[in-house]
This record gives structure tokens, C-alpha cells and sequence, in this order.
């Protein structure tokens, strides 16, 4: 078995997922040729020795539709044997893409991949590609399977966490991604997005507020409240009986923000590393899925985690950062207190709550900002890992060369 690594991560800068939005004017198509040519243009990359390219996008209808990944190579004039495949594993969707490209390289049967996702939250909307987990009442009903965000607030509601807490975690979550952005810190993997007449469109993360404070949080409304006064609260007790309500806590400053962006990672074998000049980055050598309770839903991160440290023989201790999706400020909270995590190995440069998730992207994100964190701190191993809808979870261990 051949073991697979990282020769490069490229992502987007993330504009605000709404008309208003940076990146509203670029199509998706657009988005992930930006990261695919500068992949290309990086490494001068004889695009046909690509085997496969892997997109996940969560939402694939319209613009996003069809088997965007193929399109898209042929859109970025990359060679005509480039295959490509649209996958969707929710929010995980990109590092599942990651992990994939990393068993095909493993397995030996491919040499060259590249994985990743796109997703414009901005032109095409969240839910618009419906589904039955979502949308059918006969099944919402079978299984009690109700909106993330009232999940979360069940989540805070059964772990006690406070809103002050929420809020705390999302205020920090702020700061950190202001620091890191000043001082360049995701610049070793971002590429601008420019227009047709070369005028750049944007060159950096607009989602974080850096003038965000604990008073400003604490101000807004909850976000969830109408969505769990329609039924879903009630549901939700269904499962959790000694519940007498549930607290709605999170808000659009301790949630996630929607985004648009795209995202991509060039992984290889060593000898095609070596044969393309290319230097590897780190070494994947674990990953994991599995799915927790699905009304609860946000914390199939942690028995993913559970199962790719033991497939790697690796324990907690042996990690030295972790990148956990903030889809909730809860989600992150309760997967924290579970490992005993050092606040200072944790998202150190912030996450989606500051920056943005952009579905179908985020995982690739994650491993980019990852691995320049570890290039940066000279340290050897992390973990990307995410929570994901119907209690899904998943995870991946690198390893800095």
C-alpha cells in the first residue's frame, strides 16, 4: 500500500452569502475554476496526469447542478482525460472528497487526485435542492428529524451550556480570525478572485465582524425560536422526555455564516510527488465516518474522531491542533469538553462562525487551514473533523513532513 499526501491546498477568499454578497456575482463554475487554474498555474501541472477530480457540493441543483466537478475541469481548459464527480456527505462533503482521493491514492489504482467543493450560498440558496429529511413530513415524523439550528439549542439545552458561553466562544472565535487574518496567516493558501477585466473582486475573508463584542452578541435575537415554536421543539422533547423545554440560545453571532467560496487539495502518491517536483506538505494517515442520534444530529464528530484515533493508534495527546467545524458554538463546546481539549489547540484562527461555511467547501477549508497552521507553528500532527446533518460525522488525521 502506498501511502497518500498533501502536495498543495488552494481555496477562495469566502464572501457573504447574499445578493449583497462579494462573490454574488460569480457563478459557482467560476469559483472553483479560480482555485483549479491557480492550482495549475502554482506547480506548472500537466493537468492530464490528474486521475480524478472530486467536488462536493451540498446543494447541486441549478448553476451547482449536474457533475459540476467535470464541468468545471473542462471550464479550466485542464486536460480531457481529467474525469470528475460531484459527491454530498452535507457539510462534509469536501473532506469526504479528501478522504476518497486519499483511499484512491492508497488502493494504488490512482496516482494524482484532486478533491474539494464549491458552494454559492448566495445565487444558489440552502434547501433548494429539497430531499425527503428535510422536506416530507411522513418521514420528519418517523425519525423526529428536525432543523439544525433548533438541534443545536437541544444540544446547549441538554449540556447546560449558558448563552453567555455561546457567546464567548463566538466572540473569541472572532478575535482569533481577525489576528490570523492581519497577519497573513491563511495567505500560504488563498487565491483572489478577479473579473473578467482582471480587477480583483476579492482578496480576503469578508464574513468576520471585527468590531464584534461580547455586548453586541448578547443584543441578538434567537435565531431558532420560531422554527422549534412550530413543532419542532416539541419533537425534539419526544426524544428527550426529562426536558420540559428547550432553551433557544444561538443566534446568527454564535452560528455559522452562510458563505459563498470553493476550495481545492492536490494529493498524490510519493512517487508522483517526486516525478511532478513537488515538495508533499503532510501525510494523511487516517480518517473515519460514522453517525451519532439523528435528532440531536450535531455530534457524530465525536465518535468519528473516537474511530479515526484508533485506526491511526493515535490518542488525544498526540494531537496538536484541531480544526472542528463551528457549524454551532455548541457543537464545538460539547466536542471540546468530551476530548478535554486545550482551548489553544482548538480552531485557532477562528472558524465558520467568524469566517463563514460555505457547505460544500468547508472541509477542504479546514485541511488548508490546518495545514498551514502546522507548516507555521512547526508542529506535527492534526484533525479535521465536522458534524453533519442526520448525526453524520467525520474525520481526518495529517501529519506535517
Amino acid at each position: 500500500m502506498q501511502e497518500a499526501y498533501i502536495l498543495d491546498t488552494v481555496r477562495t477568499p469566502r464572501g457573504k452569502g447574499k445578493i449583497t454578497g462579494a462573490l454574488h456575482e460569480v457563478k459557482p463554475i467560476d469559483l472553483i475554476a479560480t482555485v483549479l487554474r491557480g492550482l495549475q498555474q502554482r506547480h506548472n501541472l500537466d493537468t492530464s496526469q490528474v486521475d480524478d477530480l472530486l467536488l462536493g457540493c451540498v446543494t447541486p441543483v441549478g448553476e451547482q447542478g449536474g457533475n459540476i466537478a467535470k464541468a468545471a475541469a473542462l471550464y479550466s481548459d485542464w486536460h480531457q482525460s481529467v474525469t470528475g464527480v460531484q459527491l454530498n456527505r452535507q457539510c462534509g462533503s469536501a473532506l469526504e472528497a479528501i478522504n476518497i482521493g486519499a483511499m484512491k491514492i492508497r488502493s494504488g489504482w490512482d496516482d494524482l487526485i484532486v478533491a474539494g467543493g464549491v458552494e454559492s450560498m448566495s445565487r444558489v440558496p440552502m434547501g433548494s435542492d429539497g430531499g425527503p429529511l428535510m422536506f416530507d413530513p411522513a418521514v420528519n415524523a418517523k425519525i423526529n428529524y428536525i432543523p439544525q439550528g433548533v438541534s443545536a439549542d437541544l444540544l446547549a439545552t441538554l449540556e447546560g451550556y449558558s448563552r453567555a458561553q455561546l457567546d464567548q466562544y463566538a466572540f473569541e472565535s472572532q478575535q482569533r480570525a481577525v489576528h490570523a487574518q492581519e497577519n497573513g496567516y491563511f495567505a500560504p493558501s488563498l487565491i483572489p478572485i478577479y473579473d473578467m477585466n482582471g480587477l480583483v473582486v476579492l482578496d480576503r475573508d469578508k464574513h468576520l465582524r471585527p468590531n464584534t463584542s461580547l455586548e453586541k452578541l448578547a443584543k441578538l435575537p434567537p435565531a431558532f425560536a420560531h422554527q422549534g415554536a412550530m413543532g419542532f421543539d416539541t419533537m425534539a422533547i419526544m426524544n428527550y422526555p426529562f426536558l420540559d423545554k428547550i432553551e433557544h440560545q444561538h443566534t446568527a453571532g454564535n452560528s455559522s455564516g452562510i458563505v459563498d467560496g470553493a476550495a481545492a487539495v492536490l494529493i498524490g502518491s510519493l512517487a508522483k510527488a517526486k516525478e511532478l517536483g513537488i515538495a508533499p506538505k503532510a501525510k494523511i494517515i487516517s480518517a473515519a465516518v460514522t453517525s451519532a442520534e439523528p435528532t440531536l444530529m450535531l455530534t457524530g464528530h465525536i465518535p468519528a474522531t473516537i474511530k479515526a484515533l484508533a485506526k491511526a493508534n493515535l490518542t488525544v495527546a498526540d494531537i496538536d491542533l484541531w480544526e472542528v467545524n463551528e457549524a454551532f458554538a455548541a457543537a464545538v463546546l460539547k466536542f471540546q469538553q468530551h476530548f478535554n481539549i486545550d482551548r489553544d489547540q482548538l480552531n485557532v484562527n477562528g472558524g465558520a462562525i467568524s469566517l463563514g461555511h460555505p457547505l460544500g467547501a468547508t472541509g477542504a477549508i479546514l485541511m488548508a487551514n490546518l495545514v498551514d497552521e502546522l507548516e507555521r507553528r512547526q508542529l506535527r500532527r492534526g484533525v479535521v473533523t465536522m458534524c453533519m446533518a442526520g448525526g453524520m460525522g467525520i474525520t481526518t488525521i495529517v501529519e506535517r513532513l
